[in-house]
């Protein structure tokens, strides 16, 4: 049974892991695991499903879920001595009942707060104590908002340094349809030539291979237009210098043993994330990170809507 809660509702999901369900009166909904406080689902009114979730998505600790919105912290990627992409996305988190105050974007009208502390055996591994909050908050216009707040409570003195993403899996009809608008002209690192430094050109972003760029000192909006759905994602982001843009391809895709060999043509990773410079808290010190997605119906293959007007 789930239990109702004044804007949530506790469900067991997958394997019996617990999880949360956020709803909006129209219809729309988010899901997030506790393990990993893990947004796995965010759907519009019409029930359609806005990330991509893998599909042979694996629910068992201590393997990460694949696909929706997994965190990143406290290290992106192989970015440090830690397994990669930290460890923050597989452990269980709490909810929390009485968070410190939040400035409520006041059209959230469901969220939840979840805390995740490290344990003994998290100190050996990265021995920083801390307190990792996240809010998950589905507006009323549907789009949905995560706010992380990090904090520093080593009694030791020592600050400690991270990196962070939010890994979000956007669900896309077809991958060759899909463009990304936002990161035109800015510098990136090639992850599949060594972190080499590049310029972007000034076209909008299309694929048709495998891509696995991080783009440095992005705006606050970044937009994914989809033709064949005639939709749009804004990405709108706070506290995150960075834009990783990943797509597996086909023959990465067969390497990966909890992604689908076809899974690569409707998704498109576009991750808001802290990863050319670190964030160095001292004890007491809090860092904010901020993610806004929104789903807008767009008449892009009419050539009816400028791309352009979109990221204004």
């Amino acid at each position: 049974m789930a239990t109702e809660r004044h804007h949530f509702e506790l469900a067991k999901g997958i394997n019996g892991l617990d999880k949360i369900v956020l709803r909006e009166s129209r219809g729309r909904s988010a899901e997030v695991y506790l393990y990993g406080s893990h947004v796995t689902s965010w759907k519009n009114e019409n029930g359609e499903e806005l990330l991509h979730l893998s599909s042979k998505a694996i629910f068992k600790p201590p393997k990460p879920i694949r696909g929706g919105i997994p965190l990143c912290f406290p290290q992106f990627s192989n970015f440090g001595t830690l397994e990669s992409h930290g460890f923050a996305r597989n452990r269980i988190w709490e909810v929390e009942a009485n968070p410190p105050p939040l400035p409520l974007n006041s059209c959230s009208s469901a969220f939840v707060d979840l805390i995740l502390r490290p344990t003994e055996e998290d100190l050996k591994i990265w021995p920083h104590n801390f307190e990792f909050r996240l809010r998950v908050a589905l507006g009323t216009e549907g789009e949905l908002t995560l706010t992380s707040r990090i904090r520093n409570t080593n009694s030791d003195g020592k600050p400690f340094t991270f990196t962070f993403a939010y890994h979000t899996y956007f669900s896309v009809s077809d991958i060759n349809e899909v463009r990304v608008e936002g990161l035109e002209t800015l510098d990136y690192l090639d992850n599949l030539k060594n972190r080499e430094r590049f310029t972007e050109q000034g076209d909008a972003i299309t694929f048709e291979s495998e891509v696995d760029k991080i783009y440095l000192s992005t705006p606050t909006k970044i937009a994914i237009l989809d033709h064949e759905k005639k939709r749009t994602f804004v990405i709108r982001k706070d506290g995150l210098a960075d834009a990783v843009v990943w797509n597996p391809w086909d023959k990465k895709s067969k390497t990966i043993s909890d992604l689908g060999d076809e899974d690569y043509k409707q998704m498109l990773c576009v991750e808001a994330a802290a990863i050319e410079r670190p964030i160095t808290l001292k004890p007491g010190e809090e860092w904010k990170g901020r993610l806004e997605l929104s789903a807008v119906p767009s008449s892009y293959s009419s050539g009816q809507l400028d791309p352009k007007k979109v990221l204004e």
